[in-house]
């Protein structure tokens, strides 16, 4: 099962699983992850987590933390 992690304008996301099967999780400071309140439709491909996450998070967007990006897959 992959695991990718998301920094999406400063909130810590991972998403595990493959398309069809995604799971996703907020991540702690602490190194604790929670269950989402959001879950990633099953036609979304590993190279489009990124921009799907970004899209669903755009409200939360400020000048101080203004990009997403992937941190590690």
């Amino acid at each position: 099962m992959k695991e990718f992690r998301f920094n999406i304008f400063g909130i810590l996301v991972m998403v595990d699983g493959s398309p069809g099967a995604w799971r996703a999780f907020y991540l702690g400071s602490d190194g604790k992850r929670r269950a989402a309140d959001f879950i990633v439709p099953n036609d979304i491909a590993e190279e489009e987590l990124c921009e799907y996450l970004a899209d669903l998070f755009h409200e939360n967007a400020m000048p101080k933390n203004s990009t997403a990006t992937q941190i590690s897959s």
